[in-house]
């Protein structure tokens, strides 16, 4: 949770930028003319460049699951509300919001000056059209589906008031976290395909120009985002097929931005010249997945998943096998903290088990003794057989593009083979784990979600009615998991209005998914990542103590974002590195003297002004 900037990097960067202006005079200006700092204006320009080594699955809100994906299009696309630097409601396109006594009817303001990027107006008919499509369109509900379960209608009184009837009071604001997309661009496409990746329309900071798969996403700025127009240009985000790559495209400058560093990466950039390191508090669980049965929406069984894991003691005992506390030292280097339910600390007031709960211990004796009296027999070969008779043979699936799912791998298939598990590892691309996991084509898996700061999106994903359908389309579950007396808890929790009730019916709910042995929290991962402090500044954290700037709930971590020149360029028209906003009437000897002068008093005081 630090914020390092390379020792002396302040005073160096100064003494780059007042010799560059200094040559700069020397060739453009004759004795006696007058020099002025360049204006914030001028300053603004420039794209920010981001590394990307995951894959984008779909850039279609509707159906984008990837973090990478959804990651992106929160520049794009504003909810009613959104999540402010501390992960409080704040607005988004309504700037307020009221709720009926009974608390099934809200009512949302959108003011009459929002604009679309293109310049059409921004109504409350954009966002009818939007919850009613997710509503009405199976198709449309792969990736937010379980955001409208509880609306039971949306309609526009006018175009600046939203009225959203609820089938019944729930605590989370249903404003929140749904895109929202334009009318006037949707209603004329078919939603379901629409690739929605070139020349975009949208209302938030940035908007999508282009998309080229495998090598590049471009977004520009939007000059009607009602908080204002971005300090940079736009973004670009260029894709690398490792983060080795993407780490030494950062100390070429290549890119700006480097995210999901392994900690080895981490520390190996920590002080370089130029280059600022932040590990901030993530808001994402890291867990291996056990597949329990998978069915589909119809009940009938999905993909090929060993049958021998829908038994609970087996999957106990797996779970018992696996050393999280190793797992967070060795692989994280301890940049992390120790897994419970899938809420991260970030959330206090949801995270935990919830009371009488047992944590699980890695205790090989243990799995052993439940294997034993569950009747999986050890063969000659050490290898357990199933209930069947079939050797007790297990495949585990991580990603390509992230370094600790193979090292994970590498703790895990020897502790399994050491209690008779036999395991084969495989690591494939990350939308190959996103379909196979989907339809239920896995054994075990390395997955994780990150959790928005209400926890009812993470548990609906858990119910009955979020299974797929036979192709994989429709809901998403978390786990291919179901429980009725789960729903019944959901349902409790999404109702209670009280917040001290609420947390403790979520920390029920999730104790559940951990009692039922379906998804192995294994830790916390802080979110490692490193951007060109020498070219970008003004990067905004979320929290704001000790958060991240990458994979935040909403858009500030970039949005804010200047070039250097600008973030250190004095409002009142003067620049901060010592040049003096005023116009100067003398000769180019003495601007270089007064240059130097500057420069020895940065040097002087270096000790106090190493700050971004």
């Amino acid at each position: 949770m630090v914020d390092r900037t390379a020792p002396g990097r302040e005073r160096r960067r100064a003494l780059r930028r007042l010799t560059g202006a200094v040559a700069a005079l020397g060739l453009t200006l004759p004795l006696g003319l007058s020099v002025a700092a360049p204006t914030p204006a001028a300053a603004a320009a420039g794209d920010l460049k981001v590394a990307l080594t995951s894959d984008i699955d779909t850039l279609n809100p509707f159906l984008a699951i990837l973090a990478s994906s959804t990651g992106i299009l929160r520049f794009q696309y504003e909810s009613l509300v959104q999540y402010g630097t501390d992960n409080e409601v704040v607005p988004g396109l309504a700037s307020e919001w009221q709720t009926s006594p009974d608390g099934k009817t809200w009512t949302f303001t959108i003011p009459a000056d929002r604009k679309w990027s293109d310049g059409e107006p921004l109504t409350a008919e954009d966002a009818v059209w939007t919850f009613d499509a997710v509503k009405d369109e199976e198709a449309l509900q792969q990736a937010n589906g379980g955001l409208v379960t509880n609306v039971a209608k949306v309609t526009a009184s006018d175009p600046q008031t939203l009225v959203m009837t609820l089938n019944s009071p729930q605590a989370a604001n249903p404003g929140a976290e749904l895109p929202i997309v334009p009318e006037h661009v949707w209603a004329d496409v078919d939603a379901a395909t629409y690739a929605n990746d070139t020349d975009t329309v949208g209302s938030g900071p940035f908007v999508i120009t282009s998309y080229a798969q495998s090598q590049s996403v471009e977004l520009k700025a939007n000059p009607n985002f009602w908080r204002g127009a971005p300090k940079i240009s736009g973004l670009t985000y260029v894709s690398y097929k490792s983060t080795d790559a993407a780490v030494q495209a950062l100390r070429t400058s290549e890119v700006d931005v480097v995210s999901g560093l392994t900690p080895a990466q981490f520390q190996s950039l920590d002080g370089q010249q130029g280059i600022t390191t932040n590990s901030g508090a993530g808001r994402r669980y890291q867990a291996m997945a056990i597949n329990p049965g998978a069915v589909d929406a119809d009940g009938k069984p999905l993909g090929n998943g060993n049958p021998a894991l829908q038994d609970k003691a087996l999957r106990e005992a797996i779970m018992t096998a696996i050393d999280n506390k190793t797992l967070l030292d060795r692989v994280l280097q301890g940049l992390g903290r120790p897994g419970q339910t899938e809420v991260p600390s970030v959330y206090p007031a949801y995270f935990g088990f919830a009371p009488g709960a047992t944590e699980r211990t890695f205790d090989p004796a243990q799995a052993n003794q439940m294997l034993d009296d569950a009747g999986y027999a050890k063969g000659a070969d050490g290898v357990r057989t199933d209930k069947s008779g079939k050797p007790l043979k297990l495949r585990l699936m991580g990603r390509n593009s992230d370094p600790t799912h193979q090292q994970l791998a590498e703790f895990i298939q020897p502790w399994l083979r050491d209690v008779g598990i036999d395991v084969e590892v495989s690591m494939v691309t990350p939308n190959q784990v996103n379909d196979d996991s989907t339809l239920g084509r896995y054994d075990l898996y390395f997955t994780g979600w990150g959790i928005g700061p209400d926890p009812d999106f993470q548990l609906s994903i858990n119910r009955c009615d979020s299974r797929p359908n036979a192709d994989g389309s429709g809901s998403t579950s978390e786990s291919n998991w179901c429980d009725p007396a789960f729903d019944e808890l959901y349902d409790a929790q999404h109702a209670e209005l009280d917040p001290a009730k609420r947390a403790e019916l979520v920390k029920e709910a999730f104790t559940m998914i951990h009692e039922a042995a379906v998804n192995d929290v294994l830790y916390y991962a802080d979110s490692l990542e490193a951007y060109r402090s020498d070219r970008f500044a003004g990067f905004t954290k979320q929290p704001t103590e000790g958060g991240v700037i990458t994979g935040q709930n909403g858009y500030w971590g970039f949005y804010d974002a200047a070039p250097v020149t600008a973030a250190d360029t004095d409002p009142a028209g003067g620049a901060s590195d010592g040049l003096p906003g005023w116009v100067l009437p003398v000769g180019l000897a003495v601007v270089v003297l007064a240059a130097l002068g500057v420069v020895l008093g940065l040097r002087r005081r270096s000790s106090a002004a190493d700050r971004e």
